[in-house]
């Protein structure tokens, strides 16, 4: 396959040739790039037919784009940083630009980073209590579960809920899949091995390592939340 970054500007030169502005993304850029990495590509047009998001293939290599307006970038990344996770922001704050034709790529790039490094959101004591509420429930239905195909499915869904809960409390950025996990690994390294190394353990029906793991997860956040927990 060929060079991501040029593969990426002649992908640009074909579709875009009036792009304001374009950002490489993704794994492609960094030492985790694997044989199944995609180029996650960010383009700026002036107009229609952006915004939209399109894959395809080109010259071999998979690729995801994500084409914007100037306001839908900000509409989108508005919408991201309410849910605490915005794809748009990291991929435009550590992504290559390799477009920009009027200012507006430097520009975007700047407050991608400023953004990004601001974190999202802080966690309210009503959201904070919740994510206690639920953790503490999944791990009750944990402990009484002898079904071995619904404890595939408890396993994965708590350590989910327990790694949002670090990166919540801590006033991390949200991921989605491997993103979870890297994210979580960034944040706080110790919880993350503890998580997914018992992970599997817990699966297979050994689950004191893992309910342990996800127990000092509560504690982080205020301990176990069930009985008086209420929703008014």
């Amino acid at each position: 396959m060929d060079d991501p970054v040029l593969t990426a500007r002649d992908l640009l030169r074909d579709r875009f040739p009036a792009a304001r502005a374009a950002f490489l993304a993704g794994s492609v850029l960094t030492d985790r790039r694997s044989p199944t990495s995609d180029l996650d590509v960010v383009v700026l047009l002036d107009g229609p037919p952006a915004p939209y998001r399109e894959n395809l293939v080109h010259r071999d290599w998979p690729v995801e784009l994500f084409v914007q307006t100037e306001a839908a970038w900000h509409s989108f990344v508005d919408q991201e940083t309410a849910k605490r996770r915005s794809p748009l922001l990291a991929m435009c704050a550590a992504g290559l630009l390799l477009v920009d034709s009027d200012g507006l790529g430097a520009a975007l790039q700047d407050e991608a980073r400023r953004r990004w490094a601001a974190g999202p959101p802080p966690l309210s004591d009503h959201e904070r209590d919740y994510q206690r509420y639920i953790l503490t429930d999944l791990l009750d239905d944990l402990r009484g579960c002898p079904d071995p195909a619904e404890r595939v499915y408890l396993v994965a869904h708590i350590l989910q809920r327990a790694s949002e809960l670090v990166l919540l409390v801590g006033g991390h950025w949200l991921g989605a899949g491997k993103w979870l996990s890297r994210r979580l690994e960034a944040a706080d390294p110790a919880v993350h091995r503890a998580l997914s190394a018992s992970a599997p353990q817990a699966i297979a029906g050994d689950t004191k390592a893992f309910a342990t793991a996800v127990k000092e997860v509560l504690e982080l956040a205020g301990g176990p939340l069930w009985d008086g927990y209420a929703i008014r």
